[in-house]
């Protein structure tokens, strides 16, 4: 299946390490201009230099626990077509207690919302966190297909989920999790 996104702009919060550094990549190559967002700037500059498409990629180092900070770092790239939000805080706070004005700055009726939900990834952090076979092992067992998600999974589910070909897709949550949940 092939994905296009010419002509897009793609936000994609995370974008230093993991699975947003991956995403970010494979947004460049299906065409979108693409704003990373992260927390590190040495990271972000790695990401610049491993693509060596300086003009379609745009870093953008901001901490995401900090709103005013995010605010105006997303209003500085401008419309964006695609956000993804891979990275996030944590507002401990109910979603029930969540103030309506709070609720109205992150969803909208006229746009897609969608979710991937993975179990063990394996980033960097995944396969350090996972690398011991006792620790391991029984989550294996529990996973039908046998082996832990791979970043390349959780990118190609979001560049689908992105893309026109789900154009009616809203409000799912997709898990990769290999048959995890049906153990």
């Amino acid at each position: 299946m092939e994905v296009k996104f010419d002509g897009k702009r793609a936000l994609v919060t995370g974008a230093g390490r993991g699975i947003g550094h991956a995403l970010a990549k494979a947004l460049l190559k299906c065409g979108a201009e693409v704003f990373a967002l992260s927390l590190i700037q040495e990271e972000l500059d790695s990401l610049v230099q491993e693509v060596c498409i300086q003009i379609s990629i745009h870093p953008v180092q901001c901490d995401l626990a900090d709103p005013e900070a995010t605010k105006a770092a997303v209003e500085s790239v401008g419309p964006i077509d695609l956000l993804v939000n891979n990275a996030g805080i944590i507002i401990l706070e109910s979603f029930l207690d969540v103030t309506l004005d709070a609720f109205d700055k992150v969803m909208n009726v006229n746009i897609r919302v969608n979710t991937v939900n993975p179990t063990v990834v394996m980033t960097d952090m995944g396969r350090m966190a996972w690398s011991d076979p006792a620790k391991s092992g029984p989550m294996l067992a529990r996973i039908p297909l046998g082996k832990f998600v791979e970043v390349d999974n959780v990118v190609h589910a979001i560049l689908f989920l992105l893309s026109d070909k789900a154009a009616m897709v809203n409000g799912i949550i997709l898990p990769i999790e290999g048959g995890f949940l049906t153990s």
